[in-house]
């Protein structure tokens, strides 16, 4: 029988954060900074044993490499002018498709696959193609899977177009960041409307469903008339989706960031006007407002999802991918399963050795405990509802729920109440404060203060 549901009075009041915290962005939990080398290719093989043979999955493969170093990006990626080493790193990862096709032995049926990086838009037609074909030799997959390409628009041509189409592309995701020569300038990134224009109507050509335009705000030498003018040139493309997000600069973590002087950065209030502002131009061409950052129009099945109240956040951001297993191929790549999440090694010469030898190359990761698992569904149902269920919150966890439910009380009733609401028996942020929801999220983290990891500005 479950627990009553139990909102009780604080003992003392919790203060608020807000425009200054630097939290972490929540495409998981627990986040990778906690991950460690106990869970190990052991840990894994075993996990993978655990699937079922109709388990939907999905696929996240990382290309770790790119033709140019765009100077915001804080993606595990190396610059090379050179195809070789991207040569040799493609036949690791066709041995990695072999030896997890191999330990999954049919079972899970693949419902998404994600080309992520790096710069999967730099790899060569053929390549392409021949990787397509090597995830079907060796997965399931079912017949409406969806394939998702991030596209740099400047590596972009004819042959990697029909190539991807060929493979059964269906959603497209664009970077763009800003259309400014001066900010492009500044992030190393220049790239014109027009040659943006022209592989949003060449992906279209080809039959693509769905069309995503990334934009950042919070990057050197941006402001609120400058976001504008980007935001209403991305307008005019009418893309089906939109992602907006602040720039995280973390030149501890990502050294080519010292190349961007940070007094040519905005300041905390400016990012807030700048999101803002953005927001609400994009709100009023006619998209929905999708968790933190992300938009689409109605039609939209991340829309529709959103509707429905099934939005989901994983390591490639809002989606309505319901797999509770996700694998990542190729290095750095973050793979979860029901059992907890693992990381593949960072290093792209160790990567290669550990999966030509027909190991799995797995580093570290984390294995969910019951309070990991509560902490996690809360923290994903602020980022993507900004609202959770104290009843469901108890029903799914129990006693753990329970003690999760005692803290979300306290926040909701304390000194941060102004982040956290109690409205009926839903825990609600309001409207306000939806712009600070990773401080909000960040107040159900047992770990942040456990840790070393460093983090970008919440907003």
């Amino acid at each position: 029988m479950t627990a009553p549901v139990a909102i009780i009075q604080p003992p003392h009041s919790i203060p608020a954060q807000g425009l200054g915290d630097n939290v972490p962005r929540y495409t998981s939990y627990p986040t990778a900074p906690h991950f460690h080398p106990g869970v190990d290719a052991v840990t894994v093989r075993g996990w993978m044993n655990a699937l079922e043979g109709d388990d939907e999955i999905s696929l996240y493969l990382h290309i770790p490499y790119c033709d140019r170093l765009c100077w915001f990006c804080a993606c595990h990626t190396k610059q090379t002018r050179h195809y070789a080493p991207v040569a040799s790193f493609l036949r690791s990862l066709h041995k990695e498709i072999e030896t997890i096709g191999g330990l999954l032995n049919g079972r899970g049926k693949v419902r998404a696959v994600h080309f992520g990086g790096g710069s999967p838009t730099m790899l060569k037609p053929d390549d392409i193609i021949m990787l397509g074909r090597a995830l079907r030799e060796r997965f399931d997959f079912l017949a409406d899977a969806s394939i998702s390409v991030e596209i740099d628009p400047n590596d972009m041509d004819e042959g990697r177009l029909d190539a991807f189409a060929a493979i059964g592309m269906t959603r497209a995701s664009l970077g763009v960041q800003d259309f400014d020569p001066k900010v492009q300038k500044a992030i190393n990134r220049e790239q014109s409307f027009a040659l943006t224009k022209g592989i949003v109507d060449a992906v279209r050509a080809r039959g693509v469903r769905s069309v995503n335009l990334d934009l950042l705000y919070g990057l050197p030498h941006q402001t609120r008339e400058s976001v504008a003018a980007t935001v209403a040139q991305a307008l005019t493309l009418t893309p089906d989706r939109l992602a907006l997000f602040g720039y995280a600069h973390v030149p501890w973590f990502k050294k080519h960031q010292t190349m961007i002087d940070e007094a040519w950065l905005p300041d905390s209030a400016a990012r807030l006007a700048q999101s803002q502002l953005a927001a609400r131009l994009i709100v009023d061409a006619g998209y929905e407002a999708l968790g933190l950052d992300h938009f689409a129009k109605p039609q939209d099945t991340l829309a529709v999802a959103a509707r429905a109240g099934k939005i989901r956040r994983n390591f490639q951001g809002y989606t309505e991918d319901q797999c509770e297993t996700l694998i990542g191929l190729g290095p750095s790549s973050i793979s979860r399963f029901r059992q907890g999440h693992a990381q593949n090694i960072v290093a792209t010469g160790e990567y290669e050795k550990a999966v030509d030898s027909g190991r799995l190359a797995i580093a570290r990761g984390i294995e969910f405990s019951l309070d990991d698992l509560a902490r996690g569904w809360v923290i994903e149902r602020l980022m993507c509802n900004f609202a959770f269920s104290a009843t469901e919150l108890v029903e799914r966890f129990g006693a753990m729920g329970q003690t999760v439910l005692c803290e979300a009380s306290r926040l909701a009733i304390g000194g941060a109440g102004q982040f956290l609401r109690l409205d009926g028996e839903d825990f609600v942020v309001p409207e306000e404060s939806r712009p600070f929801v990773r401080t909000v999220a960040a107040k159900f983290d047992k770990y942040l203060d456990n840790g070393t990891g460093r983090h970008s500005l919440a907003v």
